[in-house]
Order: C-alpha cells, then sequence, then structure tokens
C-alpha cells in the first residue's frame, strides 16, 4: 500500500513525514512538494506520477495529505483512508485541522501514524478506541494495564469501533435524516438539474453490544412486499458505514449493523428520481433600457401545509450599478445589500402551501465602462423539518440484545438547501 505519508502546507513545506517502506526516497517525494504543490497544481490532479511514482493526495484547509507509493495500489482505498486520517486528527485536536494544530501537535501525530499504519497498511482509524491508549500528548500514566489490554482485544476483533461493557441507564437511538437538495430551474421554471445527497446519522447510547436492524422506503426493498401501500424511493449510491453487514444488505435491503457507541454516519446517499421541490419561484424581471430594473418575485412552499420552513434567505441579483431601491413586501425583511449585489429578503418562518411576493424597483447609475450584466441566478437557502424532497421515509428500526431491553427510538427528518438556484 502506501510507501509514505506526508502532510504538506501550501508552500509545499513537508510538516509530517511518516516512512514506511525504502521504496521511495525523501529526494523523490521532495519532487512532489516542489513541481505539484508549490506550484498550486495539485487540486488539478489527485493522483499524479513522478519517475515511477504515484502520489495520491487531498486537500483541506490549505494542508495537503498525501501517500506516495512506488507499487499498483487501491487508489479509492487510499483516497478514502486520507479522509479517516482528517476526521481522526478533527477529532484529537478539538474539531481543527490547520497548520498551526498540525505543528502543535506533531508528536502526537507521529503516535498515531505509527498505531494506525503497519508497513503501509491500514489498521486502526477509530477515534475512540485509539483514544483509549493513544490520549492527548501521549500522557497515560493513569491508563490502567487492563485498560490497555481491553482496547487493544477491542482493536483486533470482529467490532473494533464498539467496545465491551457500555452500559447506560436509558437505553435511546436517535435517527437524523439530513438531505440536501440541489436544483437548478431555466428562466421559464424547468427543472434543468435536480438531485438529493443525504446522510444518515446516528446517535447511539445502547447498553452492551446490541444489533440493530434499518429499513427504509427503498424501492428494491417495497418489491418484495406487495402488500405494502407505501411509495418507494429509487436510490442511485449508497455509501456505509464499516459497521454495516454489506451481505445481508445484498440479500434482503435491510441494514444490519452493531453500532459504535455516540454519533456516527451510518450511511450516505443520492436521489435523481421524483424529487419533491421545497419551493416554486416565479421572477419577472424588466429592463427600461440602461436606467430602470422592475423585479416581482413570487415564492410558493410546495410542501404540506402542517409543516413549516425556516431561516429563509433568498438572494435576488441586482446589477453592479444599483443606485436607489425600493422594495415591498408583506412577510419578512428585504434590503438591498451592496456588498452582496443583491437584494436579500430573509423570512424567519415560511409555512408550507403558502405563497409570498416581493416587488422592487432599482434605479441603476451611468457608468463610462459599461459591460452587459451577466444576470446570475437567483438562489435561495432553507431548511424544512420533517421532510425530505427524495421521499425517504424509516420503515423500521430494530434492536436485538441478549438483556431483551426496550429503548426509546427517535428519528427526525429535515431539508436543507444545497445549490438552490432559479436563472433570471
Amino acid at each position: 500500500m502506501a510507501s509514505s505519508i506526508l502532510l504538506l502546507n501550501s508552500r509545499g513545506e513537508v510538516l509530517i513525514y511518516r516512512s514506511y517502506r525504502d521504496d521511495v526516497s525523501r529526494t523523490e517525494v521532495s519532487q512532489f512538494c516542489t513541481q505539484v504543490v508549490a506550484a498550486k497544481e495539485a487540486s488539478e490532479r489527485p493522483i499524479v506520477t513522478l519517475n515511477g511514482v504515484h502520489y495520491i493526495h487531498i486537500s483541506q484547509n490549505t494542508i495537503t495529505l498525501v501517500a506516495a507509493s512506488a507499487s499498483n495500489v487501491n487508489t479509492a482505498m487510499i483516497i478514502q483512508f486520507l479522509y479517516k486520517l482528517i476526521d481522526l486528527f478533527k477529532a484529537y485536536f478539538g474539531g481543527e485541522f490547520n497548520e498551526a494544530s498540525i505543528r502543535k501537535h506533531y508528536v502526537l501525530i507521529y503516535e498515531l501514524l505509527d498505531e494506525i499504519i503497519d508497513f503501509g497498511l491500514p489498521q486502526i482509524t477509530e477515534p475512540e478506541v485509539l483514544k483509549q491508549f493513544i490520549t492527548q500528548g501521549g500522557i497515560k500514566s493513569n491508563i490502567k494495564e487492563e485498560q490497555i489490554i481491553g482496547a487493544l482485544i477491542q482493536a483486533t476483533g470482529a467490532t473494533s469501533w464498539r467496545a465491551e461493557g457500555i452500559k447506560y441507564k436509558r437505553n435511546e437511538v436517535y435517527i437524523d435524516i439530513v438531505e440536501n437538495v440541489n436544483v437548478l430551474l431555466s428562466n421559464k421554471g424547468t427543472v434543468l438539474r435536480s438531485d438529493v445527497s443525504g446522510q444518515v446519522v446516528v446517535k447511539c447510547q445502547l447498553s452492551y453490544m446490541p444489533e440493530c436492524k434499518f429499513g427504509m422506503n427503498d424501492k428494491l426493498a417495497m418489491a418484495s412486499e406487495t402488500q405494502s401501500m407505501d411509495k418507494g424511493i429509487s436510490i442511485d449510491d449508497i455509501k456505509f458505514h464499516q459497521c454495516v453487514r454489506l451481505g445481508k444488505f445484498d440479500k434482503d435491503r435491510a441494514i444490519t449493523f452493531i453500532p459504535p457507541d455516540g454519533i456516527f454516519e451510518l450511511m450516505t446517499y443520492r436521489v435523481t428520481e421524483n424529487i419533491n421541490l421545497p419551493f416554486k419561484l416565479m421572477p419577472i424581471y424588466q429592463e427600461y433600457g440602461n436606467a430602470k430594473i422592475e423585479i416581482s418575485l413570487k415564492i410558493k412552499s410546495m410542501f404540506d401545509r402542517n409543516l413549516f420552513s425556516t431561516n429563509v434567505v433568498i438572494k435576488i441579483p441586482v446589477p453592479r450599478n444599483t443606485g436607489k431601491t425600493n422594495v415591498f413586501v408583506v412577510t419578512g425583511k428585504a434590503k438591498y445589500e451592496p456588498e452582496q449585489s443583491a437584494i436579500m429578503w430573509r423570512i424567519r418562518r415560511f409555512p408550507g402551501d403558502s405563497e409570498y411576493t416581493m416587488r422592487g424597483s432599482v434605479n441603476l447609475v451611468t457608468i463610462s465602462t459599461e459591460k452587459a450584466w451577466s444576470k446570475p441566478p437567483i438562489s435561495i437557502d432553507f431548511q424544512v423539518p420533517m421532510f425530505t424532497a427524495s421521499g425517504l421515509r424509516v420503515r423500521f428500526l430494530r434492536v436485538i440484545e441478549k438483556s431483551n431491553y426496550k429503548p426509546i427510538k427517535w428519528i427526525r427528518y429535515i431539508t436543507k438547501a444545497g445549490s438552490y438556484q432559479h436563472r433570471i
């Protein structure tokens, strides 16, 4: 797998260098630092080959993580491992991942790299497991030998992501279905592009070693249940947490897993068909030469009346040479913000099956070097609790444990705006 792991800053300087094999030298690595990272070409090619050495890299917060290898490697696995490294460092550094935090904790980083990789092969990457025997600053004096042995057994066992003997007075499990809806509409309201990127986030507070079975209204799962009247959805892409038993999912389309303790992302998915758009925009721009623009915008919520959206922000673009503006709304607040080159219309609470209108006029200032206005699209930001644009619903969640306790289950849905735009 990886011959060495590097962390570089935006100038191509090596912050962390850990070598696991002797087939890639430090001199060869320096060529990548100067020719690719320092030359600002890293974002263009995630896989670079120089003199027979493959450099697989990702970037975040001006930091480039690199895995160098001279052999034919599984690049998808290495990229996934590099992203897992970022999550691990954030777990140790209090959510931060930048050059300052790396310089501050470089000893800890080397400890982690020695533990999670063996001869270039990834081993343990779960933060909760590693924190049991690699502590902040390497101080282990208050950890008992039995705890270290237990952690090592857990790390090499069948469920390395969950420790033995977890116990709660109140057994609860929370499921959040979070969806980001991305839409591009033409100036006539035709859908040009639409998709939903979703994630299932679980907060687990369950005792001992429970087995959970999670089902959703996927079309393939519903096909075998002819008696059910639920509407199934077609899911295009799914990515699971490592705790999911993929064999059982392929067989019966139910997600079976032993959950990690605490908060984790059970799965991510993408849907591109039959998307329920939360809002419909109806804009009208009337231009009067180069002196004035009149704007009318109707926005209608397309979800049920018993639901509501929160923190709705509509960005209505206007030319940069805007002078005086007159804006009228009945609901919310709307005003011209020069730094945004737009009229910003904010509505704190937007009920379902409702329609609001904004009217305004924009007086333009004559400038000497006048360019044609590019007419950027209207964009909207929002959150709609208890609504899913994809139509995904949790059909069941069963928790099976030897002690036979009955956990409390909480399920929450929320849809957010990803890139939600309407051309003008």
